[in-house]
């Protein structure tokens, strides 16, 4: 009879547990510094979410390693809902560029959404000469290794295109690492690199304001924050790679958590700022996926992304 009254009162316990949540603070970690794009994404669901559960949401920056150090901290938090990581498109690549990762990418992780994605421009600063990207690839071609291409980190997406750009366009650009879009994006508008490649998000504010000036897009299509930008394609070079940002949680939290958090995402993504900062002023192409899509389209970026590392024998530096 006890075993029974046991397993009866679990029964009742465990979507009490959901409703209940959130009793106490919640963790948005943020693994990359402010001035990017992951940064501003943690703090606008924070905010929402917190007024929509009236509840305590707070985002702490564990920066370092690309991203390393705040998912592996994510990764090892205690599974209780009160820990999230949010990811950038590194995630897919951290274990092929580092097989004693101290973290499984897929699982070690309960999925949550993929919020977004968005193309990659080539951007360069505004007191450089070239005006489109044909120039840029006379001048890499005249003077192969001469001609610097930013990224947000070795073995990030950004590096990883940048190969398989060369590839493709037979072209020598000289890939350089920063810690991040925000130091990228400072040394791009201070001269200090000829050209950067980040995610539409990172730098649509920068072009607009004049700062950067955009030459060539990584998506398969136009942005709709830079319509007049060509794509890669375009020019035929048969080149595409999306940015994306995803959430995580610690392996073992409670699904009926995850449920009620993607949820609420949900409901907010759907609030006309919060659309609006997404779509206008971060550059996403919204689309919120369930946590078994999450699942499938990290794995899937692993495997493309991952061959890339491999095949061209990329390690961390």
């Amino acid at each position: 009879m006890s075993l029974f009254r046991c397993l009866l009162l679990l029964c009742f316990a465990l979507p009490v547990h959901s409703q209940e949540w959130p009793t106490k603070p919640v963790k948005f970690i943020s693994p990359y510094p402010p001035g990017g794009s992951v940064d501003p994404l943690a703090r606008m669901f924070a905010a929402k979410i917190g007024e929509s559960l009236k509840a305590q949401f707070i985002v702490e920056n564990r920066t370092g390693a690309s991203g390393i150090i705040g998912t592996e901290y994510a990764a090892k938090s205690a599974p209780d809902g009160y820990t999230f990581v949010f990811i950038f498109d590194t995630h897919a690549v951290h274990q092929a560029l580092n097989p004693q990762l101290p973290f499984d990418p897929i699982k070690d992780f309960e999925p949550v959404m993929i919020v977004g994605t968005a193309p990659m421009a080539i951007t360069t600063g505004a007191m450089k000469p070239w005006k489109d990207f044909k120039e840029v690839l006379a001048a890499a071609k005249a003077k192969p290794d001469t001609v610097t291409l930013g990224n947000v980190g070795n073995g990030s997406l950004a590096h990883l295109t940048t190969i398989v750009l060369n590839q493709a366009a037979d072209v020598k650009f000289v890939p350089v690492a920063y810690a991040g879009g925000g130091p990228l994006s400072q040394n791009l508008m201070g001269g200090h690199v000829d050209l950067g490649m980040a995610s539409t998000a990172a730098q649509a504010n920068h072009v607009r304001g004049g700062k950067m000036r955009a030459l060539v897009l990584t998506g398969e299509k136009r942005s709709h924050t830079m319509p007049d930008v060509p794509t890669l394609t375009e020019l035929g070079i048969p080149v595409v790679a999306y940015a994306w940002w995803g959430i995580l949680a610690p392996a073992g939290t409670p699904k009926p958590i995850i449920d009620k958090f993607h949820a609420e995402l949900v409901k907010a993504i759907k609030l006309p700022d919060v659309n609006r900062m997404l779509t206008e002023t971060q550059g996403m192409d919204v689309v919120a996926l369930s946590p078994a899509d999450t699942q499938k389209w990290i794995a899937a970026n692993m495997d493309r992304w991952g061959k890339v590392v491999r095949d061209n024998n990329i390690r961390v530096q």
